[in-house]
């Protein structure tokens, strides 16, 4: 039984009901006075309340995605990548080389209206997978959403752009995909021609849950910077045909997932060179669910200033990057941090902005923003990036050496 599946939930809810219904027998019988049935009574209330803060657990982690499974709730996962075998059944997307990719349950996919139904070619598909941080040995769940092209036989040496496309804090991939809206609305706008075949990869902003961690790469803690600018990245070329040039890579997010792909645009212009950001925050400081994000010292105020955007505007070298921010005039307090940062723009970046006259920090208003933020993003990427290596011949049972093992390539 999974720990996002719906037999859980079902299975927790029950209980927590069965609680309820017997205190309610019992509870007559325990009226007595003496030790006995006070120990019954305090039993039965903690009893009751243990099983409904359990099933309530079970069903916000199934909407939130904290933790994925057991394992990674216990703490039991694996800190090594692995290789992947081919399963059969048609081509596999994952890579065999480095076993950075890998293939995983639901992760509360099937619980997602409106996915991609049908043959890939012509409707595309979105993956379930965990991507295996090299460096840091972050294990990070992913949802991956292929357009059709990408499995079209004119396609087939062509890399595709990429969004990484980053979740809020607390919550995770789920959200994305269940709330958000991005594998389908990536599927309308190409469907439609607004949007350019592109890669969305969805991810949630923390390596170390339910620390927070920012996009930071936190000292003597988890290194979450590397794993975005290095990991990923890494991770993802060695499993789908994407891009390897800059001009292919960008991000998007809302709430802290909004800070962090500006954070990652800014800081690691090498690696992402666009960025939209919905209701994001422009610094990044420490609260109770961050922990100390900068160490102490004098080393951290230095570290903490580099994660301020205004600052770095103002004072560092301006970055060859476009950025979209949005926000509203009423009902966001993101609202003149948002013009500060527009403000400190200046050449070589670009930028664009989404201002409503009236919104919330909450999904009714993102889904009002993502559509165009990713339509503006597809007009930032470049595609065809570059093509992979024509394959070369196939040799003959005869000349192969002896026990070679053959390698996928996509």
């Amino acid at each position: 039984m999974g720990l996002t599946s719906r037999a859980l939930e079902y299975a927790t809810a029950l209980a927590a009901l069965a609680c309820v219904g017997l205190t309610a027998w019992a509870w007559p019988r325990l009226a007595r006075r003496g030790p006995l049935a006070v120990l019954g009574r305090l039993g039965a209330v903690a009893a009751t309340q243990l099983a409904i803060l359990t099933a309530c657990a079970v069903v916000v982690n199934a909407n939130f995605e904290f933790y994925g499974t057991w394992d990674e709730l216990l703490g039991h996962v694996s800190t090594a990548p692995a290789r992947i075998a081919d399963a059969g059944g048609g081509p596999s997307v994952y890579a065999a080389r480095g076993g950075l990719v890998q293939p995983a349950g639901p992760q509360g996919l099937d619980r997602v209206e409106g996915l991609p139904s049908g043959p890939p070619a012509k409707v595309g598909r979105v993956e379930s997978v965990r991507i295996i941080g090299r460096r840091t040995r972050a294990i990070d769940p992913a949802f991956v959403y292929l357009p059709p092209q990408y499995f079209q036989r004119q396609y087939h040496r062509q890399r595709f752009p990429v969004i990484v496309a980053i979740s809020g804090y607390p919550g995770g991939i789920m959200n994305l995909a269940r709330f958000l809206h991005v594998p389908q609305t990536a599927a309308q706008l190409e469907g439609s021609g607004r949007l350019q075949p592109t890669v969305v990869v969805m991810v949630r902003p923390t390596i170390a849950p339910p620390r927070d961690t920012e996009c930071v790469d936190v000292p003597g803690g988890p290194k979450a910077e590397t794993f975005f600018t290095k990991d990923l990245p890494e991770a993802l070329k060695s499993a789908y045909r994407v891009g390897h040039d800059p001009s292919a890579w960008g991000a998007l997010g809302y709430s802290s997932g909004g800070s962090c792909a500006l954070q990652l645009a800014l800081r690691d212009p090498k690696v992402y060179t666009s960025a939209a950001a919905l209701s994001a925050d422009y610094k990044v400081t420490d609260d109770l669910t961050t922990g100390s994000l900068f160490g102490g010292g004098p080393r951290a105020g230095h570290l903490e200033q580099g994660h301020d955007l205004v600052w770095r505007l103002r004072h560092l070298p301006v970055p060859q990057v476009s950025v979209l921010v949005a926000s509203s005039r009423r009902g966001e307090q993101d609202y003149a941090p948002t013009l500060r940062f527009l403000k400190a723009v200046r050449p070589p970046m670009t930028s664009a902005r989404i201002i409503l006259p009236r919104g919330s920090h909450h999904f009714t208003t993102w889904l009002r923003e993502v559509g165009p933020a990713m339509q503006w993003m597809g007009r930032q990427l470049t595609f065809p990036q570059d093509t992979t290596p024509a394959p070369r011949p196939r040799r003959t049972a005869q000349a192969a050496s002896p026990g070679a093992r053959p390698v996928l390539r996509h």
